[in-house]
């Protein structure tokens, strides 16, 4: 029988069993880099930083975990601020309105050239659009959940979300071969 994540937080807590925090990590790692490289515009580099950057802090604070959402809108959350720390550090925010910074596709059946594009779209769109778009239509988070993660009102994220996907047809269609 498979361990729960609240499993193995729960091995964690009680007996720093590395084994389980080694399945948590295994269980989130590739959702985690791949929002980091989605808000980091495809940095690998950078955003393989910023996730084990996460999973540091994850481990260190994990007894602040209080299970009231899933563990992954938890750890969505480290890693978002992880992002955002790391980009006033290198200076990127400055000139973005920082309230604004509050305020679907399977890869296995989407062609690779149409990926890429989608990819690179999406990597077109402001900030706290790509955020949203790729915490709930690529991460699978509801809009109640993103709203957690980002700190935001639920309808900010809906219209976030809204905008994005708007901003992305309009893209695509304009890239399609007449």
């Amino acid at each position: 029988m498979e361990l729960t994540d609240a499993d193995l937080i729960a091995r964690v807590l009680a007996d720093d069993d590395q084994h389980a925090f080694g399945e948590l990590v295994r269980r989130h790692q590739s959702s985690v880099r791949g929002l980091l490289r989605q808000l980091t515009r495809t940095d690998i580099a950078l955003a393989d930083d910023l996730a084990q950057e996460t999973f540091l802090r994850v481990y260190k604070n994990l007894g602040s975990f209080r299970g009231e959402a899933q563990f992954s809108t938890w750890l969505y959350r480290i890693a978002y601020n992880c992002f955002r720390e790391d980009a006033r550090k290198r200076k990127e925010l400055v000139g973005v309105d920082e309230e604004q910074w509050q305020a679907e596709q399977d890869p296995h059946t989407v062609d690779p050239g149409l990926r890429h594009d989608l990819m690179h779209a999406l990597s077109l769109l402001p900030l706290h659009e790509r955020t949203a778009i790729v915490l709930c239509c690529q991460n699978g988070l509801s809009h109640d959940e993103a709203a957690r993660v980002l700190e935001i009102p639920l309808g900010t994220v809906k219209t976030n979300v809204l905008r994005g996907r708007e901003k992305l047809k309009r893209t695509l269609a304009a890239w399609a071969p007449n």
